[in-house]
């Protein structure tokens, strides 16, 4: 209440405002990194911002985590620079009037609510660990199938979501078991450790999260919004220790500490349905597809809840309000996309900085020389096989590290055309247009091949922050505060890439790629599972290549070493 008195007290004390007018801030936290934007209500023009990395911890193989006290630290740390630019910029920090929040969705933290503490390190959204889970949920299944729990929440039964990891949690951790016992134990994603965080700790934090969060967890009812007893039941998860479910834009409370004390946080999205309200895809049958970590492409199906017959997630998209009607989106998510190039670079040290994938991009030779499928996580949508691995396919003497570079940026255009295809199955109405955003779409290279395999226009807007911006969106237009005018948005100045590519062109150059994709299925098998007959042979069929090609090879080897007279 005193936060509140405050917010209203700065209210009240205001007869105008800056030469930018009222200003709302964004949070956007993603797997790599925290920012802190602030942008100009009336222009959406971002005026100032600070970024800072969040490392990831890799305990084990597959196993992806971060600790959420280093997250949480990267947050303030963000907002109070921020802060102190707009200072330097001689515009006045009063001037915000609300806080937005973006956030990584599926990554899963439990916490203690009488120390504050996290009771576990933060199970990211790609993370592997759970594998085993998953099996043993399959199989309590009705059918052994994975996708029986869809028809109440969208969602097959897999690594990424939620509900899996905090099963994994309450199995496995001593701490968290402890703490469900005694009452203390708090569960969220990421928007709600950040909202409990600002809104006060251990002092009245607000246990809190949004709808298009809670449609990722498993647990929630996607048609009535509301944990559902059903999939709790299933999960054998308590339901004291999940937090009220919001709309994704109202006053869900305010922050007590720090330079923006007495600020409300008024708005919440998960960050690949905060891009969709930052790209304006307002209207049934508008899509974008955001490139960073992953690639995760959402297409609007309007107030109608379509199951998804080929591969796709249903999942909220948005609810602006508390009493306005939910909007849906099917969704085709790939779990490795810039993470490719990470990897390139960090695991290989193939090139030292992003600047010179510029030129390697644009490597010698044809697209599809060097096919890679970068199944570090399984594949996702719309294939959904946890048991796929990481293949290269087409390697020769010629290949140099550019071509590996390049073929780590086409398969996020390759994987891209797979969820296109898949949406058109399901939609009946493939897109004229594909909106883009994105760390990834700043290469031209990317964009152009992604045209190229799709075969319509892919549209860049050049205000690339369109997940923070969405974030601001919900902020400025919740009741309340309401000093964003979605009625007078200005046209975003755009690039627009087209297909040059023939039809038969594109054709086969997924078919090569579904090629590769089909030799990365089936390598993490149970070493405790005995083989079928005819895996055996299959496996015995397959060395006889490998078997031919290195006798092949030896022989090579002794030839030439009797023609240059060493034997």
């Amino acid at each position: 209440m005193c936060a509140a008195n405050h917010f209203l007290g700065r209210m009240n004390r205001r007869r105008s405002y800056g030469k930018f007018g009222p200003l709302v801030g964004a949070i956007d936290e993603g797997t790599s990194s925290a920012r802190f934007l602030v942008f100009a209500a009336q222009t959406a023009e971002v005026l100032t911002y600070h970024q800072v990395s969040v490392p990831s911890i890799c305990p084990n193989e597959g196993w992806v985590e971060q600790d959420p006290q280093v997250l949480m630290n990267a947050v303030l740390e963000c907002v109070e620079k921020t802060v102190e630019n707009l200072k330097h910029l001689e515009i006045d920090p009063n001037d915000i009037v609300a806080i937005g929040v973006s956030n990584q969705r599926e990554t899963t933290v439990v916490w203690d609510v009488i120390s504050g503490k996290p009771l576990y390190n933060a199970i990211v959204w790609l993370d592997m660990r759970t594998s085993e889970t998953v099996d043993r949920l399959v199989k309590k299944a009705r059918n052994h199938d994975p996708e029986y729990l869809k028809p109440l929440c969208g969602l097959p039964i897999s690594t990424y979501f939620s509900a899996v990891k905090l099963r994994w949690l309450l199995d496995n951790v001593k701490e968290v078991q402890e703490a469900v016992a005694d009452g203390r134990c708090l569960f969220g994603t990421i928007d709600s450790w950040i909202i409990w965080n600002l809104t006060g700790r251990t002092d009245g934090g607000l246990h809190v999260t949004e709808v298009t969060n809670a449609s990722r967890t498993m647990l929630m009812n996607i048609k009535t919004l509301d944990w559902d007893d059903d999939l709790l039941n299933f999960f054998e998860i308590p339901k004291e220790i999940l937090p009220d479910i919001h709309s994704s834009s109202e006053v869900y409370g305010y922050i007590t500490a720090g330079s923006l004390s007495g600020v409300p946080i008024s708005g919440c999205l998960g960050d690949q349905q905060a891009a969709l309200v930052g790209q304006m895809c307002f209207k049934k049958g508008q899509a974008k597809s955001t490139y960073g970590t992953g690639c995760f492409l959402l297409y609007n199906t309007g107030n109608s809840v379509i199951q998804s017959k080929h591969g796709l997630l249903t999942t909220v998209a948005y609810k602006l309000g508390r009493n306005k009607p939910p909007v849906y989106a099917l969704e085709g998510s790939v779990a490795v996309a810039g993470a490719a190039i990470k990897w390139l670079q960090e695991n290989l040290g193939l090139f030292d900085s992003m600047e010179e994938i510029k030129d390697l991009s644009n490597y010698t030779g044809q697209v599809g020389d060097v096919v890679f499928v970068p199944a570090f996580s399984g594949l996702y949508a719309p294939y959904w096989r946890k048991d796929a691995r990481s293949v290269i396919c087409g390697l020769s003497e010629e290949t140099e590290k550019g071509h590996l570079i390049r073929a780590a940026l086409e398969a996020a255009c390759f994987q891209t055309r797979d969820i296109l295809d898949a949406m058109n199955a399901d939609c009946h109405i493939p897109l004229s247009r594909l909106l883009v955003d994105g760390g990834m779409t700043a290469n031209n290279y990317i964009m152009q091949l992604q045209a190229d395999l799709s075969g319509i226009p892919v549209v860049r807007p050049l205000m690339t922050e369109a997940t923070a911006l969405g974030a601001a969106i919900a902020a400025g237009i919740a009741e309340g505060v309401a000093v964003w005018d979605l009625d007078n948005t200005v046209d975003v100045p755009c690039d627009i890439f087209y297909p040059r590519m023939t039809d038969n062109e594109r054709e086969i150059l997924h078919l090569k790629w579904k090629k590769a994709v089909d030799r990365s299925l089936g390598w993490d098998v149970d070493p405790t599972e005995e083989p079928t007959e005819g895996d055996k042979h299959s496996s015995m069929v397959s060395t006889i290549p490998a078997g031919i090609f290195l006798l092949t090879t030896l022989g090579l080897l002794v030839f030439a070493r009797w023609r240059s007279g060493q034997v």
